[in-house]
């Protein structure tokens, strides 16, 4: 199995790392083309304004100047071009949960939304971190859980246009309740706000800021999954079409005919 790893975090990130242990109890086939720089937050964007850049690091290491979804196109598009297109992609393991809301700016996520995209069965996977643990991420965690997890996906097949979205606990690898299926939760509060500064020219410029919060919610989301000490796994799917508010939409057009 030729596995394609990607993240959003950058090359040299340690998560990229934890990925390659999981990928290597897996498959001896792996290859990794990732973010040369953080892209945490890119979300599906792609560089179609200015050139790529790709540095090789070695035979199966690729740092490319540009986003997670760039990354996994030059992975599968060019890198791969030759010697075939990879068997499943794996997107992380990200530094900090992608939970509720976080699936449509995740960089991560994006990730595996490109192999799916393209074909490829794809699983983004993040390492969850409370207050407390912000400077002592418990990567272990996903280093320990991380191969069983991806291979139990593999044991089935799932539909074209869905990607699974892996979220590891802040607990010790020990202490992790079990697995979840779950699906997306919505957070309570709205989190992010703007804090405005000035340069030393007097000058304004803002940094987008964020407070982590635990939300109030409720059994089966990720978010409570998460909380409780579970593994979250939610198939997510790339059509993002509402089909129940669709059908009401048809009637409020058809009334125009």
């Amino acid at each position: 199995m030729r596995i394609l790893l990607t993240n959003d975090d950058g090359i040299d990130a340690p998560g990229l790392a934890v990925l390659r242990r999981i990928a290597s109890e897996l498959s001896d086939d792996v290859w990794v083309v990732a973010p040369e720089t953080n892209k945490s937050g890119a979300g599906h964007s792609l560089s179609l304004h200015e050139p790529l850049r790709m540095r090789k690091i070695d035979d199966r290491t690729y740092a490319v100047r540009g986003t997670p979804t760039d990354s996994v196109i030059m992975g599968v598009r060019h890198v791969l071009r030759d010697i075939g297109r990879p068997d499943l992609v794996l997107s992380g393991v990200n530094r900090g949960g992608n939970l509720a809301e976080d699936v449509t700016y995740s960089g991560t996520i994006a990730g595996a939304f490109e192999g799916t995209t393209i074909g490829i069965p794809s699983i983004a996977l993040s390492q969850a971190y409370g207050i407390e643990h912000r400077d002592g991420m418990m990567w272990e965690t996903a280093a320990a859980h991380g191969a069983a997890t991806v291979q139990a996906l593999l044991g089935f097949d799932w539909p074209a246009g869905v990607l699974m979205n892996v979220n590891f606990p802040d607990t010790a690898p020990d202490a992790v309740k079990g697995r979840m299926a779950t699906r997306q939760g919505k957070r309570d509060l709205n989190l992010l706000g703007v804090d405005a500064r000035r340069d030393p020219w007097g000058e304004e410029y803002y940094w987008l800021s964020f407070e982590r919060r635990r939300s109030i919610t409720t059994e089966g989301t990720d978010l409570w999954a998460i909380y409780n000490g579970y593994i979250s796994v939610t198939a997510l799917s790339m059509n993002l079409t509402d089909t129940a508010t669709n059908e009401k939409v048809g009637a409020a057009l058809a009334k125009l005919a």
